[in-house]
Order: C-alpha cells, then structure tokens, then sequence
C-alpha cells in the first residue's frame, strides 16, 4: 500500500481526550524514513493501538484500533486513502480499557487492561469485526497494591507458529497461553508462566528464531529472556537483565516505567522504551539468544516514549513520545545496534505506530 509519490505509509495512533488527532496517516520517505502528515481522523475514541491487516475494500487494506476507554471497543478503518475512514461501528470488545489487538487465526482478539480479560471478535467479509465471542477472563493479583490488585491483559499476541495466542498480564506477573478454537473461536487457557513477583510483565516480543521471547517488565526496569516451546505451547523464563544502566538508581529508576520491547530482524539486539526516564536502550543478544546485555541508553527525542516500532527494512526505529506530542525516528547503526535521531513529528498525544 503505496502513496502516490511511492513513499510508504504508517499509522499512527493518539489519545483523543488528551488533544490528539486520533489516527493519523502519514507517508514514509524510503531514502530518509521522514514522516508526512496525510490525513487523520477522530472517529474513534483513543485509539491508542492499532495493527494492519487485510479486508474486502478495493484496495484490501484494513487498520484495526482499540479505543481505550470503559467499556471499551474496536474499530476497523479503510485505510486505502489519505483519510482512514470507519467501516461500520464501533464494536465493544465486552471489557474496559483495552491496550492491545491483535490478528489471530482469522479473528480479532483485545488484551482489556481495565477488566483483565483477552476478547475475541469474528472478522466480516468487509474487515469489519463482528460482536464478542469469546471473553476469557483473567484471574489473580500481584503485590504492588497500587498496580497489582487485580488482573490487568496488557497486551495478546499469536507466537511465531500461528498455533497459540500468548497474553501478558501486568497485575499477575504472569503470561498466559492460550489456545484458540479455529471452528468456533473459542479461546482456552493452555498454561500459565509466572515471573518474579512485582516485576509487572507489560509486553512481549519474539525471537526470529522462533524459539525465545523477550517479556518487558513495567513495574521494574527488565527484561525476562524466555524460551519458547511452540510444539508443546511452553514458555520458559531463562533469563532477566536490566534495561537501564546502574546509575539509573533510585528515583531515576523507581519513576521509569518500560513500554516497548522490539527484537532486530537479524536478532542481534533488543530495543526497550523508558517513559520518565524518556530513553531507548539497546542491548545486544547473543548467538544464542538466551542471553540479553545493556549496551547503552540514548533520549527518545521527547517524553514517555509509550511505543517503539521498526521500519520494515529494519533500518529505522520510530518512539512515539506521548507527552511531548511528537514521533522520532532513528537510524539504526547496523553494526552496534545504536539508534541516532534523524526527525521529529508532531503528533498530540501519539501512543502507536505501525507501519504498511
């Protein structure tokens, strides 16, 4: 899905109650990896994720986004031109505060932060989800009274092998695998792993081997190095490195809530986001992948980086930097893995970004 000019697109996501634009397209210069303003749209009510994925309009292009408020819902957008238009209504998602969607077996499922629930919706012929069929419902807690008095899904994602859906809950410490049914939709839980207490999962991220995933902590500055087992459906903690350096002590580290995690094409490093301490840390992986280790932090050409996300050449890293209002974007030295600041883009209260 190309602009006119032959630059690419990305979509970027925004909480409107906080003054933001909703969803905003944007061209992507291929030589530069600069961001140009399209068109947006505030049809939908904080749409703070979104994912692409393919429909029956024209063009076939379809952008799925949350809209995190409560009781919560989803949206499908034709995304064929400069303007995301709305397909249909918004859907309820049958939970609060969703965070996170995702596409899995031909159906669309939320991570519901403020319910702790994963929901599953049917995908019409249009792109457009259809109502709730399955809710499965978190159980638990964690003891940061504060964060952890009850389940909170923060993000619901298919492993690599298309044949489990994994949900990362931050008020259980806890990642849930999930099997789906692929004639009725029906999502059941497989097995639970459980993280050190406290720590506050927010996010995965996958090896391209396949075999190893990546949990970002929020609640302390780390990462868990998993193993990933997709013929049995068993995820394996191995592994936890700090993502901030040891300076970073204290309050600096107290008042730093990680967001992001994303893994290199070629799986030599790791990219984190910080919000509060409003960095990017780099750190490089292993032969083996069972082994991460902090290089060093840079500033994410703002504040409170809430995402991360790669270009697909793997060239360009891009933080959306909700409180500053902007989108950075980054060339990735290739041989250390370092992020430099190119460019910046206004963008009100940006909380997403992803890429055609």
């Amino acid at each position: 899905m190309d602009s006119s000019n032959g630059a690419g697109r990305a979509f970027i996501g925004s909480f409107t109650s906080a003054g933001g634009r909703g969803i905003t397209a944007a061209a992507v210069d291929r030589e530069t990896g600069a961001l140009t303003v399209l068109g947006a749209t505030d049809a939908v009510p904080d749409p703070s994720y979104l994912v692409l994925g393919r429909g029956g309009g024209p063009g076939g292009a379809v952008l799925y986004a949350v809209s995190e408020t409560e009781p919560g819902a989803v949206a499908a957008l034709d995304v064929t031109q400069d303007i995301p238009r709305p397909i249909g209504a918004l859907r309820p998602v049958e939970g609060d505060g969703p965070t996170h969607l995702a596409l899995a077996g031909g159906r669309l499922l939320t991570a519901n932060y403020g319910s702790g629930s994963v929901t599953v919706l049917p995908v019409g012929a249009d792109g457009s989800p259809g109502a709730a069929g399955s809710v499965l419902r978190h159980e638990g807690g964690g003891p940061d009274a504060s964060r952890q008095e009850s389940p909170h899904a923060h993000q619901v994602l298919p492993d690599p092998s298309g044949s489990w859906v994994l949900s990362v809950d931050l008020g259980t410490d806890s990642v849930r695998v999930c099997a789906l049914d692929p004639d009725t939709g029906v999502l059941r839980l497989h097995g639970e792993t459980v993280l050190r207490p406290g720590t506050g999962p927010r996010h995965l991220a996958f090896h391209p081997d396949g075999a190893h995933a990546y949990v970002l902590n929020e609640l302390e500055p780390t990462v868990t190095v998993c193993r990933w087992d997709a013929v049995a459906g068993v995820l394996e903690t191995v592994d936890e490195t700090p993502v901030l350096p040891p300076e970073a002590t204290g309050d600096s580290a107290s008042a730093s809530y990680a967001s992001e995690v994303v893994v290199s094409h070629d799986g030599r490093f790791l990219w984190v986001a910080n919000r509060g301490h409003d960095s990017i840390s780099v750190l490089g992986l292993d032969a083996s992948g069972e082994k991460a280790s902090l290089v060093t932090t840079v500033s994410c050409g703002g504040r409170w980086p809430r995402d991360l996300a790669l270009d697909p050449t793997g060239r360009r890293l891009y933080a959306a930097n909700e409180r500053s209002g902007n989108v950075a974007w980054f060339a990735v030295d290739q041989a250390t893995g370092i992020p430099v600041q190119e460019g910046s883009l206004e963008a009100p209260a940006a909380s997403c970004v992803v890429f055609a």
